[in-house]
């Protein structure tokens, strides 16, 4: 199964995940066979879930704060830091244009 280069392109902006080799294009169209055998299983009659434990009582623990007031020492960890916030970079990978996709896509 081929995969688009819209969905190639939306997969790598929300998993910043770079899949402009062949391997990594190989990968995600195996996954994507292995996700697809779901449609294979017969789930007539099966009610939706919640949960897996939804037919138990899940009990919950007390909330007592045994430590805090340590932003400052947390903060000290950071890499850069804005006010009070870590500042996360904004990906991982350099993203190509959709076009550089096309033209891999079209030789994988």
């Amino acid at each position: 199964q081929k995969v688009s280069v819209e969905v190639l392109d939306h997969l790598e902006h929300l998993a910043l995940v770079d899949f402009r080799d062949s391997e990594g294009v190989e990968r995600l169209q195996k996954a994507i066979q292995f996700a697809d055998q779901l449609h294979d299983v017969n789930t007539d009659g099966v009610e939706p879930m919640d949960s897996v434990l939804e037919d138990r009582c899940l009990y919950l623990r007390e909330d007592d704060v045994t430590e805090g007031n340590c932003t400052k020492e947390l903060l000290e960890n950071a890499r850069e830091k804005v006010e009070e916030y870590f500042v996360a970079p904004p990906g991982n990978i350099p993203l190509p244009k959709l076009e550089e996709r096309e033209t891999f896509l079209q030789g994988s």
